[in-house]
């Protein structure tokens, strides 16, 4: 039980690693969250410092995720752990890496939203659901160029294809699945708003950086 305390909280000290405020701070001197939507996530640093950063911060994200997941395999007695509690294991860290991405320590508990952290954690434990859900968010993201309503739509479409076309029965790795789509919802009420009043602001993921004074 200690053990998995310990690795429990190292899991959320891995989420809390706020690398999209770090990145602002670190090179450009500024709070990522005091421009554009205000997020500290690899959405709003692609919209106000550009594609480079954007995407150093979406791959740190993913792994922040992918490595809390996977501290299953420091436990001592992982030998014996069956294939059931080994994926309960990696619901357990990266549920609580997710927790850590919105809520992190290091960054006065104002983080992101969780969508790339989620999506490292899913590909801990099963990579076919998660291509899966890519293709669902990339789908949608060019036939709309809505980030929002592209993760939200891959988040809903996890537990069902992970049901339905990969016949997952662990009902903890469905009760995941119903939560994170949850999560997902809860996130972004805003951007479910703006998306039903026409107001969202729609990706370009190819411009430049934008100015400092990027509009919220």
């Amino acid at each position: 039980m200690l053990e998995l305390i310990i690795l429990g909280v190292f899991a959320y000290l891995i989420g809390s690693i706020p690398t999209a405020v770090w990145v602002g701070k670190g090179f450009y001197e500024i709070d990522i969250r005091d421009y554009g939507s205000g997020n500290a996530g690899a959405t709003n640093t692609f919209r106000v410092l550009g594609k480079g950063p954007g995407i150093a911060v979406l791959l740190i994200d993913m792994l922040k995720g992918l490595l809390a997941a996977s501290l299953v395999y420091f436990q001592h007695e992982y030998t014996w752990v069956d294939q059931f509690h080994w994926v309960n294991l990696k619901l357990i860290y990266g549920g609580l890496a997710v927790f850590g991405h919105l809520y992190p320590i290091f960054a006065d508990f104002r983080g992101g939203k969780g969508i790339a952290t989620l999506f490292g954690v899913i590909v801990a434990i099963h990579y076919l659901p998660a291509l899966a859900c890519a293709a669902v968010f990339l789908t949608i993201l060019l036939a709309t160029r809505y980030v929002s309503l592209s993760s939200i739509t891959a988040a809903i479409a996890f537990p069902i294809l992970a049901v339905v076309v990969f016949q997952k029965d662990n009902p903890y790795f469905i009760a995941f699945g119903v939560c994170e789509a949850v999560l997902v919802l809860f996130t972004h009420q805003k951007n479910i708003r703006r998306l039903l009043l026409g107001s969202e602001s729609k990706a370009n993921i190819y411009r430049k950086r934008r100015n400092r004074n990027a509009i919220r």
